[in-house]
């Protein structure tokens, strides 16, 4: 049966030249005591504007694995698939995190409706959840607007993870089910009835991917309480818990956070969390490679330098058609973004400190960085040019990626001394 361990990271790689790279890092922890499983990911719509498939992610995540000799676990993700999406990643993925957030808020039949409402009556009133102080009261109409709310995006679940199955046969693949990517977060007793409804539906997940409180934006740091954020996400660790024993659930399943990458404030608070109670985490990174390929060039000056300054000029340019798709998850403050002529004038120093997450550096731009993070299109349309620059300096790229991923995350994360 394919299982995913205790902790494991999502590397995005969207132009697939940083797995040596990615896998370094997951193998220094390893040598710190940290066991973590990559699991390399990339969504369709990242396929679609840059022109790959998905199997393109399978055979990196094959080769790199293999010539480093890593002989332990390691997964591809079919990232935010739902039912439109899904096939053309069956056959060359192994985990699928199954996107229910277009689903939510619509209703399902009364006859589903009311066949959920008679199997949860015994929860309404109090639910004594060990390590929760307080009881979660609920009555039977609020068990009714989670049911409302959620109960078709279990069912769409469903529907996936069989049309997964039928080709993969069960065991043979890793579910996890996302929620992360709408306007409101999901509160912990919205998330135990949640996972009442996917056990429903026979879905042994092993990772559940909810909305947080506070902003979980693209490539930059996280932006809320971090107070608030740790009562709930502890809050949630006790109810999958709890969940896991109550319903038959996988007794791996863990959480995931989605938009991870570059969340400073929060590594903290997850890690010690996660300590405390003994808990796994699948932490989702994306982006945030491709940025440290931008920062590697302009640390290598020259030619690599005047190409990533020509995609910000360019991106600038097309700011609102780059941010269109990721309007949810960025917030960029067209004033604070320095202008192309600003820009062009710049040493190798100055650009890359704009762009790299070191929150003390006084050249540091979060609005800069976001805007690149979102621009990866610009090099897709320049793809010859741009890998001829990453091998030419394949060394000092796969520095920054790696000092990105092991020494900004794991190590905050897992409280490593780098």
């Amino acid at each position: 049966m394919k299982k995913l361990t205790k902790y494991s990271i999502g590397l995005g790689d969207r132009f697939g030249h940083q797995g040596h790279a990615q896998l370094r890092a997951i193998m220094e922890a390893s040598n710190k005591g940290v066991e973590i499983t990559p699991v390399w990911n990339k969504s369709n719509r990242e396929h679609i504007i840059i022109g790959t498939q998905p199997y393109d992610v399978r055979i990196e995540a094959d080769s790199v694995t293999t010539e480093a000799d890593f002989k332990r676990p390691y997964f591809v993700d079919a990232d935010h698939i739902n039912l439109d999406s899904v096939d053309r990643f069956i056959d060359s993925s192994d985990f699928f995190t199954i996107d229910v957030a277009s689903y939510i808020g619509k209703r399902a039949d009364d006859a589903e409706t009311e066949q959920f409402l008679a199997s949860t009556s015994v929860y309404s009133g109090k639910i004594h959840i060990p390590g929760i102080d307080d009881p979660v009261r609920i009555s039977v109409s609020g068990i009714g607007d989670i049911a409302e709310k959620y109960l078709f995006a279990a069912i769409k679940a469903g529907e996936i993870y069989r049309k997964i199955e039928k080709v993969k046969g069960a065991g043979n693949f890793v579910a996890e089910v996302s929620m992360d990517e709408v306007p409101s977060p999901q509160t912990p007793v919205e998330l135990f009835f949640i996972l009442k409804m996917l056990a429903g539906r026979k879905i042994p997940l092993q990772t559940i991917a909810p909305k947080f409180s506070g902003r979980f934006n693209k490539g930059v740091d996280y932006v809320g309480d971090p107070i608030q954020f740790a009562d709930e996400f502890e809050k949630d660790l006790l109810v999958i818990d709890f969940a896991v024993k109550e319903f038959g659930l996988p007794a791996n399943l863990k959480m995931s956070v989605h938009s991870g990458s570059d969340k400073f404030t929060l590594y903290p608070v997850i890690g010690a969390l996660i300590a405390k109670h003994d808990k796994g985490i699948h932490l989702k990174t994306a982006g945030t490679t491709w940025l440290e390929e931008v920062i590697g060039l302009a640390t290598a000056g020259g030619d690599a330098l005047d190409f990533v300054k020509e995609l910000y000029i360019k991106a600038l340019e097309k700011r609102e058609e780059l941010c269109a798709p990721y309007a949810d998850v960025i917030d960029i403050d067209p004033d604070r973004l320095p202008s192309g002529e600003e820009v062009s004038g710049w040493n190798s120093l100055k650009f890359a400190g704009s762009l790299r997450h070191v929150p003390e550096n006084p050249e540091y731009n979060s609005d800069m960085r976001q805007l690149i993070h979102v621009g990866y299109k610009l090099a897709a349309d320049r793809m010859d040019e741009y890998f001829r620059l990453l091998d030419t300096h394949r060394d000092v790229v796969a520095d920054c990626v790696f000092d990105n991923i092991y020494n900004r995350h794991i190590c905050r994360l897992f409280n490593l001394n780098s």
